[in-house]
């Protein structure tokens, strides 16, 4: 079975809103997230896909945990980071150009919204509590 290594940021800000991106032609939101490249550490994927997906600049805080799941015929593995960000967006710069929204959201709006990975759903909302 093919694997595929990934990471995904946690960020929220002052008001604990979470940050999210949404992708073309979709309702659905998560958080920012990417595959690792050669060479590449998952800590610093985690930081590269969310300046490209929220333009945001930031820092690792915390080692979450790996998720670890089977998506079409894949062996995926995603190592999901705590972040804080500091400075303004500088906007999307992504250059698979899948992103097209992002936005912070809050608990009531997480828990109401359409999620890309809805076994994320739980812990986020335990995180943002």
């Amino acid at each position: 079975m093919k694997e595929w290594f990934g990471s995904a940021a946690i960020c929220m800000n002052e008001n604990k809103d979470l940050l999210m991106v949404k992708s073309i032609g979709s309702e659905a939101w998560a958080v920012p997230s990417g595959g690792i490249e050669e060479g590449e550490s998952p800590e610093e994927c985690c930081i590269r896909e969310v300046k490209e997906e929220t333009g945001y600049d930031v820092e690792i805080v915390e080692n979450l945990f790996i998720k670890e799941v089977e998506i079409k015929g894949y062996k995926v593995k995603t190592y999901y980071f705590k972040v804080k960000f500091f400075g303004e967006s500088e906007g999307i710069n992504d250059p698979d150009e899948i992103i097209i929204d992002v936005d912070w959201k809050s608990l009531s709006e997480v828990q109401s919204i359409e999620h890309d990975y809805p076994e994320d759903l739980a812990f986020l909302v335990d995180l943002m509590k």
